[in-house]
């Protein structure tokens, strides 16, 4: 697949998971969904916009952006957002969140499996199908 349809198809999973994430945060008001799904959900969203908008493949980029939720949780912690008065702004205390938790590092970090898992079948496929070709 070229570089330019494959960009395409990311962007087009960020849409959608986009669009997941914006109607659970309206409408999913329960004790699962909202708080542990979405967290999951989340992490994926980043990893298909960084690659719908990244030229090439970054190396380890899953775990880069596990180091980045565990950055913004750790940032609710310390109540990074009142510090800098980011609270007042409903759309910045939504980004940054409010509450420390360690389940939503369970959720990042099982959504950044699911990508790794992703990029390791991706490149396992690809080095098939280029000895199949040879």
């Amino acid at each position: 697949m070229n570089v330019r349809k494959e960009r395409l198809l990311y962007a087009a999973a960020t849409l959608i998971l986009l669009t997941i994430e914006v109607l659970i945060a309206l409408f999913v008001h329960d004790g699962f969904i909202r708080p542990y799904f979405g967290d999951v959900l989340v992490v994926i969203l980043i990893y298909t916009f960084i690659r719908s908008v990244a030229p090439r493949k970054i190396a380890l980029l899953s775990l880069y952006i596990f180091i980045f939720a565990l950055l913004v949780e750790f940032s609710q912690a310390i109540h990074l957002a009142s510090l800098i008065g980011a609270d007042k702004s409903p759309f910045l205390s939504t980004i940054m969140g409010s509450s420390f938790s360690f389940a939503d590092i369970i959720c990042y970090a099982c959504g950044c499996a699911v990508t790794g898992i992703y990029e390791f079948m991706t490149i396992r496929h690809k080095s098939q199908e280029k000895k199949r070709r040879q």
